[in-house]
């Protein structure tokens, strides 16, 4: 639109000036109307790219403050689960890698367990802002007092379904095999942090409600708050007291149930948001934080395009988790049944735990670009602006691949210096274990950056239905690729590194989402067409 506007007003002006008088002196008067037209031309080319430079500025600046709380908020829970896996490899005694191989299978079902129910964010958010658009405060009200009453009843029978089959989903995930220690590490952990699981739903549901009121700066210092709680009860719990994993699940628990009572708080109008403020000033006092759970459910017609879409994020994170999970699984089974005695299945589990972190850790700040991209994208489509979609995610991508070389880097130092590997565990058999799988880790952040930032791109143009197909074609790649490399005799039987190929069938899962977000990206019918092609005309 920029540089259209200044070529049409040199076209009527140089037309204007040929089509009128020139008093006898034609070939004077064409020459200056040729200098006129240069000039303009010349301003137009000028204003063009000032614009051009000011928006690609405009839209870094946008992606940067939208991705910049996201990104706090969003490292803020992987980092619990990161400081209890450094606490419990640190502080556990010397070559002993059954606490970490227990904690690694509790923490894979926990994660398995409460990513399922992000729903409760993702439906909550444009519900409460919808009715806030509309000037319906108490119709936002009501919609995060049902949220809150829902995520209370699904973490509470969670909770319960947890506990009563905690042994048998506990083997599920290999602590059978990894030895009878082990599974006493899981059993232990896994109970106390079943007990968290009301709150973690609840701080879901209420980080939706306050993104529904646009704060996402009181979410972020709460999270960041429950953060630094779980790290000093680490520091008591299990450096101080030698707990091991039941004190790291206890530091865990607490921290969150505390995160959840701040939520209420300031939700119920009890404790101050970021701001100083109680939720919702700046309109009448009645008005103001008063969000409770209550006992009312929406109406159908309300809630089905959300409903809709949820259900795809939710199967979605049901196929990614349980590709997640049996990769967990299959480490716990990877030294095991190559007749290695239990001991050698807990460094798998060990060192798959602590790898599988500090991929989450990092797929996690890539996340952040797809939430400033989900936003930007839905905005652009919203106004019909084709030019500000495409512009958008070519500058996401640009980012994404900046991020992803310096996560990639970063992993790197961190591992040819040996602080990553000294920081996480002593055990000698973790250690070479964890050697492996941290090239593949390192080698793997470009690649991930694009599949986040990609998702956020597709998100914002509601191609919910499309990722979660995307998904089970690359849930499927992933068992190809393990089931070659682990089974064909081509490959196989060369080395019989379970483990890695367990990794490596997690790269083939990125590799196939990449390939089918990128059909999608640049499908010149599609909502984004990245590369700017021409549809045809039928």
């Amino acid at each position: 639109m920029t540089t259209k506007g200044p070529s049409l007003i040199t076209s009527s002006i140089s037309t204007a000036l040929r089509n009128s008088p020139h008093d006898g002196y034609d070939a004077c008067k064409t020459t200056d109307d040729d200098a006129i037209d240069l000039e303009i031309d010349e301003v137009s080319s000028c204003s063009s790219e000032q614009d051009d430079d000011s928006k690609n500025k405009n839209i870094s600046q946008q992606i940067l403050s939208l991705a910049t709380p996201a990104l706090v908020s969003l490292a803020i829970d992987p980092l619990m689960t990161i400081a209890d896996t450094a606490f419990v490899g640190r502080y556990s005694a010397p070559n002993d890698p059954y606490p970490l191989a227990g904690l690694g299978s509790a923490a894979a079902l926990l994660v398995f367990s409460f990513y399922v129910f992000n729903f409760l964010a993702t439906a909550t958010a444009p519900l409460v802002a919808k009715a806030r658009a509309s000037k319906d405060e108490a119709g936002a009200k009501l919609v995060g007092g049902q949220a809150l009453t829902l995520a209370l009843a699904l973490g509470s029978a969670l909770c319960l379904t947890l506990l009563i089959f905690r042994e048998p989903l506990l083997h599920v995930m290999g602590t059978e095999v990894t030895g009878v220690e082990a599974d006493h590490y899981g059993e232990q952990f896994l109970i106390v942090r079943s007990l968290a699981a009301p709150a973690v739903l609840v701080c879901s549901a209420s980080n939706g409600i306050l993104r529904g009121y646009l704060d996402t700066k009181t979410p972020t210092i709460i999270l960041l708050g429950s953060n630094v709680i779980n790290l000093l009860l680490d520091v008591v719990l299990v450096a101080q007291l030698k707990m091991g994993p039941q004190g790291a699940g206890i530091a865990t628990t607490v921290a969150e149930w505390i995160a959840a009572l701040c939520f209420l708080g300031v939700l119920a109008g009890k404790l101050p948001s970021a701001d100083g403020n109680k939720l919702g000033s700046g309109r009448t006092p009645s008005e103001t934080g008063d969000i409770v759970p209550v006992f009312e459910l929406p109406k159908w017609m309300d809630i089905r395009p959300l409903v809709v879409a949820s259900s795809a994020v939710f199967l979605r994170s049901i196929v990614l988790q349980v590709a997640m999970s049996s990769a967990a699984a299959m480490a716990a089974r990877s030294s095991a049944e190559s007749d290695i005695i239990a001991s050698g299945a807990s460094s798998s589990v060990a060192a798959h735990q602590i790898a599988l972190q500090l991929w989450l850790l990092c797929s996690f700040l890539c996340d952040a670009l797809a939430t400033a991209s989900q936003a930007l994208v839905a905005d652009g489509i919203g106004r019909e602006d084709a030019e500000s979609v495409r512009t958008v995610s070519q500058t996401v991508f640009s980012w994404g691949l900046a991020l992803g070389l310096f996560l990639s880097a970063t992993l790197w130092v961190g591992t040819e210096s040996n602080f990553l590997i000294d920081f996480f565990t002593a055990d000698e058999g973790t250690r070479i274990e964890l050697t492996k799988l941290l090239t593949i880790v390192i080698l793997a952040q470009p690649l991930n950056s694009f599949v986040f930032a990609a998702d956020g791109v597709l998100q914002g143009a509601e191609e919910f239905v499309y990722q979660a197909k995307s998904m089970a074609l690359s849930v499927l790649t992933a068992f190809a690729v393990f089931a070659a490399l682990e089974y064909t005799p081509v490959f196989g039987e060369s080395d019989g590194d379970t483990l890695v190929h367990v990794w490596l069938g997690l790269i083939g899962l990125q590799s196939m989402r990449a390939l089918t977000s990128f059909v999608k990206l640049i499908d010149k019918k599609g909502p984004i067409n990245l590369l700017g092609l021409e549809k045809q005309i039928s």
